[in-house]
This record gives C-alpha cells, structure tokens and sequence, in this order.
C-alpha cells in the first residue's frame, strides 16, 4: 500500500494535483494494489477536490475503484487494477 498524505500541500490546487497524479502513476507503475490518499477529516472539501481530480476520465482508466474508509472518512482508498 503506497500512502500521499496531502496535509502539506492542502492550499495549492496544481501542488494538490501534481502529487495526486505522481502517486497514481507511481502506484500503478510499481503495481501496488492500494493508493491510500489522506485528505484529513475536516469539512471534506480537500477530500471532495481528490474525488473530483480522480473522476477525471484519463485517470479513471489506472484504477478499478474508489472508497472512501468508512471507519475513518479521513482516508480515501483508491484499488488499483
């Protein structure tokens, strides 16, 4: 499982997108099955950004699926195909 934890970077939209798609392919290249994504608890708006940036269709075609952890909703688990 490969971890991008997006505290740092929260404030820049194109830092945000940048490291999103660096881990995607990073994770797909390396065939990790799992891209962990924490975007922090908050009010879901970092989180509801890392949705959106990942329903783009050139990236939907890396992974099979998106789930957001149920147990922690601070986390976004992306599985790879």
């Amino acid at each position: 499982m490969l971890t991008l934890d997006l505290h740092p970077i929260f404030r820049s939209n194109r830092d945000l997108d940048v490291a999103l798609r660096q881990a995607l392919f990073r994770a797909a290249a390396t065939g990790v099955d799992v891209l962990q994504v924490i975007p922090g608890k908050g009010t879901g708006a970092l989180r509801q950004r890392v949705l959106t940036t990942l329903a783009q269709t050139h990236l939907k075609k890396l992974y099979a699926r998106v789930e957001i952890d149920p147990a922690n909703p601070g986390r976004i688990l992306v599985h790879l195909r």
